[in-house]
């Protein structure tokens, strides 16, 4: 009775419902990885898909099919339902790469769907017939009911996966393959044929821009940032042109709406008027910058995004975890292999075929035939007679003759020959040989062959499928720069709190909630905490702003008493880096110890003080003036200089100092558009209040401060320095319309900054040739190639007067697809103002 008991419970484990998850989760979750979520490496889709090209291509006439058809066509390969067929063959048509459409079939970039399936109709594009079906190379197995045959894998002679790249979640894992370039893959594909490196980088079809330094060849870990391109149409309206990859129309301006909600940027409204190009606009609140909108849109909102690639694959029926190199390199060899295959087939069908003809030639040369006139006991006798016929040229043949052969002879309807068609089976002949041994040498050359073949791929297909998502590096945005001041911070100085949520308490500035908040107490200490409700610093807190970090140019002066010894001591500080929440001691760190006197001063400016003594003290002076301006700037854990050893009284501000600080060296980032203080890139100068001027391929000019969150771009600019009143501009520039160059010297008259004045003549195709700021510049032209190349040099300062900024200017020379030009580079003092040359 106790074993029957045991063995019922052994059948009820297996069969109830944990036995069930024991022994059929491992099932499940293979058949979720192998059938429906990842595609195999061999033709780079998933079943559904794969069942859908062939059931299309099964009805293919060359006409359109109604999508509600192709889908009942394909329920019989695919054991689901239709809307994971439609679904499925909906995301294929919009790839706009195996299938053509024809009808709403939604649009990846708004988010719109396609329309019913029984309004829309596809057919397969003759890029897809050629490249992904032969039925002489495809392995066939029965659909899952037994009825028909289906492909295990389609014939694919392309590197698809990474064309439409794919996304898919199975069981306990994913795949998240980019799509790339058609062209690229093609030029890639023949460079891994030909041994040679090669690079592929992702592209879409939404546009944008793409940073790929991360992008790891595509392996788990790696990631890639998209963004939209976003540009200044006028001071107060920015406009998206693109939507990141992933990203909707809709989407995005959800994104932005919520940024502005959280107060993280500032705008009046948000428009989308996208049409057959993606066209997004934003209004500026009043007073707000738009270099700093973009920014701040690229870090708080979806015009940028991270994508991380993740490329798992079905390899031999497992999941595998393969880098774009990898999966590329697999693609061209089994293209090649594929090629082999239908060479060797179509060797063998020509063999086949020559061999029959030379048999059909014999048998009507030699006049065999007639063997059928003969009176035979039998049909047997008939063609064993035929074949004893045959006997004297069998050594002409390449294979023995099989009974079918001469079967096949004797179904031609036997006429009159003529010594054409003898003629005509001879020219067949020849022009069989000719194929055999063409098809021989592509087999013997099978490498250049498959190169031959993706050449002949990217000819006939690759126009209009060019580059769209723009390669570029991006900066690094710092979030607290562009974050827009969207709460106000409050300061109780008695109590030593600080915070957002002390409204009844005195105002100190308005903050973003991603600044720190640097604090002084009169106890000589210092904290940086982040921006939050309500946090202690100390009791007496004497001076609290907004912290830079790194910020090498404000100057903390300060004179405290050392408790100990009762003497006082001055210092001058910066704060660069410190450690968030952390009390750090500015004095000696003795009890008692005190601050005199304290200031923040943005630019370095050293004051002078009078310091009063108390009257009870023995020094002999007991008021004396102090000077910042001779002491160095040094750390904040420095004593600092002795100012006295007597009791200090007072110390009053005497006389506010001037900057002792160099102007602020700046430099253009030409990778990034970018001002920066990091010696990055050209060297502009040296700044306090002067201005840039930027000189632009289109003929005009800006003026423009030396705000470090400014953007520009690279590629439109021909010359950016440091501006100067007094220098003299020349100019060389194309006059489209008369087709020639003229040259004009001139002084900068405007003021206005961040506004741009053309100052070449205006017309369509005029561009800046060249400029420069040089007092005596020297242009060299050149003209002609190789043997005829022809110099001149030309005294620009000599050959030209000053005129006004708007002037037309005076001819040089005329236009030419072989002129160039340059202005001669003098050797430079290295303390010199650099200078760029057009």
């Amino acid at each position: 009775m106790a074993k029957e008991k045991q063995e019922n419970r052994v059948f009820e484990n297996e069969t109830g419902v944990q036995g069930q998850y024991k022994n059929w989760f491992l099932d499940y979750a293979s058949y979720v990885i192998l059938e429906r979520a990842v595609p195999a490496i061999e033709d780079g889709l998933k079943p559904v898909q794969r069942r859908i090209l062939h059931a299309m291509k099964e009805m293919d006439d060359g006409r359109f099919n109604k999508v509600a058809n192709i889908i009942g066509q394909s329920m019989q390969y695919h054991p689901h339902g239709d809307a994971s067929i439609g679904d499925a063959l909906v995301n294929l048509g919009q790839k706009d790469l195996l299938i053509e459409t024809q009808g709403n079939w939604g649009d990846v970039r708004t988010g719109d769907e396609a329309a019913a399936s029984r309004y829309i109709e596809a057919r397969l594009s003759k890029f897809a017939l050629e490249v992904a079906f032969n039925a002489k190379t495809t392995e066939w197995q029965l659909s899952y009911d037994g009825r028909k045959n289906e492909p295990v894998t389609l014939p694919m002679k392309f590197p698809l996966l990474l064309a439409q790249g794919a996304d898919g979640i199975a069981v306990g894992l994913s795949t998240k393959i980019l799509p790339h370039n058609f062209c690229e893959l093609i030029e890639a594909s023949i460079k891994s044929l030909r041994g040679r490196k090669f690079e592929l980088y992702p592209d879409f079809q939404t546009g944008g821009m793409i940073d790929v330094a991360a992008y790891n060849d595509g392996k788990r870990g790696g990631k890639v940032r998209v963004r939209a391109r976003v540009e200044e149409l006028d001071k107060k309206t920015l406009v998206i042109r693109d939507v990141p990859y992933g990203v909707t129309t809709t989407q995005l301006m959800e994104s932005i709406t919520k940024a502005n909600d959280h107060g993280k940027i500032k705008i009046k409204k948000v428009i989308d008027v996208t049409a057959a190009d993606v066209e997004i606009q934003i209004d500026l609140a009043p007073g707000i910058s738009p270099d700093i909108t973009i920014d701040a849109l690229y870090a708080f909102t979806d015009c940028e995004v991270s994508i991380s690639p993740n490329a798992c694959v079905i390899v031999t029926n497992r999941p595998q975890f393969l880098t774009v190199h990898e999966l590329l390199t697999v693609s061209s060899e089994n293209t090649k292999t594929l090629l082999r295959k239908e060479l060797e087939i179509r060797l063998q069908e020509l063999e086949d075929k020559w061999h029959y003809t030379s048999l059909e030639k014999i048998f009507f040369e030699e006049k065999i035939y007639k063997e059928l006139e003969q009176k035979h006991e039998t049909w047997d006798k008939v063609i064993e007679a035929i074949d004893k016929a045959f006997a004297p040229f069998k050594k002409k043949l390449k294979r023995t003759i099989e009974r079918e052969d001469i079967l096949k002879l004797t179904e031609k309807p036997v006429r009159r020959i003529y010594r054409l068609d003898i003629n005509e089976l001879n020219e067949q002949i020849k022009a069989i040989e000719a194929d055999i041994k063409q098809v021989k040498f592509d087999l013997d050359n099978l490498t250049d062959f498959a190169v031959s073949y993706f050449e002949a791929l990217l000819k006939k297909y690759g126009k209009g499928r060019e580059r769209k998502t723009i390669l570029k590096e991006f900066d690094t945005i710092q979030v607290k720069h562009v974050a827009i001041a969207n709460t106000k911070l409050y300061l109780n100085r008695s109590e030593g709190f600080i915070g957002t949520g002390l409204k009844k308490d005195e105002f100190l500035c308005e903050c973003s909630d991603y600044d720190d908040i640097i604090a002084f107490t009169k106890g000589g200490t210092m904290k940086v905490v982040k921006v939050s409700d309500k946090v202690f610093i100390g009791k007496d807190i004497i001076h609290a702003a907004v912290f830079e970090k790194n910020d090498e140019r404000t100057t903390y002066n300060m004179i405290y008493l050392d408790g100990k010894t009762g003497t006082s001591y001055a210092k001058r500080f910066n704060v660069t880096g410190i450690t968030r929440e952390k009390e750090y001691d500015l004095t000696r760190g003795t009890d008692k110890s005190k601050v005199h006197y304290f200031t923040a001063n943005l630019n370095g400016e050293a004051e002078t003080v009078k310091i009063i003594l108390s009257p009870n003290c023995s020094a002999r002076i007991k008021e004396f003036d102090f000077y910042f301006e001779e002491m160095e700037i040094k750390g904040r854990s420095s004593m600092g200089n002795q100012v006295t050893k007597y009791p200090v009284k007072t110390v009053k501000l005497k006389e506010a100092g001037k900057s002792t600080l160099a102007g602020r060296k700046l430099w253009f980032d030409d990778k990034f558009g970018r001002l920066n203080t990091e010696g990055k890139g050209q060297y502009l100068g040296s700044f306090e209040d002067e201005k840039i001027i930027l000189f632009y391929k289109d003929g005009s000019y800006e003026l423009t401060d030396t705000e470090i969150t400014q953007r520009f771009e690279p590629e439109k600019i021909k010359l950016i320095e440091k501006f100067v009143p007094e220098k003299v501009i020349s100019a060389v520039y194309l006059d489209n319309d008369k087709q020639q160059y003229n040259i004009k010297r001139f002084r900068i008259e405007t003021t206005t900054l961040k506004t741009a004045f053309l100052f070449i003549k205006e017309g369509t195709g005029n561009r800046l040739e060249a400029v420069s700021t040089d007092a005596e510049p020297l242009l060299i032209v050149q003209t002609g190639r190789g043997q005829a190349v022809r110099k001149a040099k030309f005294k620009v300062a000599r050959m030209v007067d000053i005129m006004g900024w708007k002037a037309v200017g005076a001819k040089l020379t005329d236009y030419s697809k072989t002129l160039e030009m340059e202005w001669e580079q003098k050797p430079k003092d290295e303390n010199a103002q650099p200078e760029l040359f057009g």
